[in-house]
């Protein structure tokens, strides 16, 4: 399983009552006042309550599809559950857990966003976020798994929805979290299917990870915005993500920045279009096992194209499925829908 938030990994809700928030009520000083309430006419006024309601009805869809209810989590034995599910998916280093038991615990007592998804009574996903600045607007999103017999499931999408639902509730308008630019799967569901934004390149962001899914390389990180009313957003969480095919600006002379040899080698190039392709590989986990050597060779490269690119000024405008980051150094086209 990857990582989506924070460490890098990939990745549904109770209804709500009548009267009660949208989601279930933090306690602590960090809870920024609600946006709406529910109640038997409906959610009340509020700023953004037509968002907050059409972000609700989004994740109570993506949840009964998934088939899991997700609900916020406190106490401490749940929260012991999400560190043995996180120990289960990265394998890490003892010294170096995706979170600890008590963090988790002092996160959920001060407000902040600890959910978990459940089938039944079996814990099979969760994602933990804090507030982040600026402060009363943006909620940083450090570390979600799900376990890995849940895949193809959609229950990673299905928490970020409830996280995004969750956020609006609290008048926030952005989330924000990091993940490994090289994981093919976590950079289709973060760009394409959530329609997230990258914001910088971060090398080497956490250090030597040291676990069964980073390995003991540079862990290399792309920041991405989430910001929670753009409509591109609201579309993808309604199950219409922007699509975007490279197939065309690869047939385009000199669009490629980055390739693969025959051997499956990076290849850099230096074209002078205004919207760039930047290939990554298509299993980075697998590589790192079979030869440390090559994950290594693609990790500089993909540092030095793509970051060297973002540095620049290029937007990430997409990602295409085949395994292409789509880098536009110029305004950004209508058709992404960013």
């Amino acid at each position: 399983m990857a990582r989506v938030p924070g460490r890098g990994a990939l990745v549904g809700h109770d209804k709500p009552r009548a009267g009660r928030s949208v989601w279930p009520t933090m306690t602590g000083a960090a809870r920024a006042p609600m946006l709406g309430v529910v109640t038997d006419q409906g959610i009340a006024a509020g700023p953004a309550a037509h968002c907050l309601a059409a972000a609700a009805s989004a994740a109570r869809r993506a949840a009964a599809a998934s088939g899991v209810r997700i609900r916020a989590l406190t106490e401490l034995p749940d929260l012991e559950r999400i560190y043995r599910l996180y120990e289960r998916i990265w394998r890490p280093d003892p010294g170096n857990p995706p979170i600890t038991t008590e963090f988790m615990r002092a996160l959920a007592h001060s407000g902040n966003y600890v959910a978990g998804a459940y089938v039944g009574s079996d814990l099979v996903g969760a994602c933990i976020g804090f507030f982040a600045s600026p402060p009363g607007q943006a909620l940083h999103s450090h570390v979600a798994g799900v376990d890995a017999r849940m895949r193809g499931r959609n229950v990673g999408f299905a928490l970020k929805a409830h996280q995004r639902a969750w956020a609006l509730d609290r008048g926030l308008t952005v989330i924000t979290w990091t993940f490994d630019p090289l994981v093919r799967r976590n950079a289709y569901f973060n760009l394409a299917k959530l329609a997230a934004r990258p914001h910088s390149y971060l090398p080497d962001f956490y250090g030597q990870m040291n676990d069964g899914i980073n390995g003991n390389g540079d862990s290399d990180r792309l920041l991405v915005q989430w910001r929670l009313a753009d409509p591109a957003v609201e579309r993808a969480c309604d199950g219409q993500p922007p699509g975007l095919d490279a197939g065309p600006l690869r047939a385009a002379d000199g669009a490629v920045a980055l390739d693969a040899d025959s051997h499956g080698l990076p290849v850099t190039a230096a074209p002078g279009a205004a919207t760039l392709l930047v290939r990554i590989p298509p299993d980075i986990e697998a590589l790192r096992a079979e030869s440390a050597a090559q994950a290594r060779a693609w990790r500089s490269a993909v540092r030095q194209v793509l970051g060297g690119l973002m540095a620049d000024g290029g937007q990430v405008i997409g990602f295409d499925r085949a395994g292409w980051y789509v880098v536009s150094r110029g305004p950004v086209p209508a058709a992404t829908g960013a």
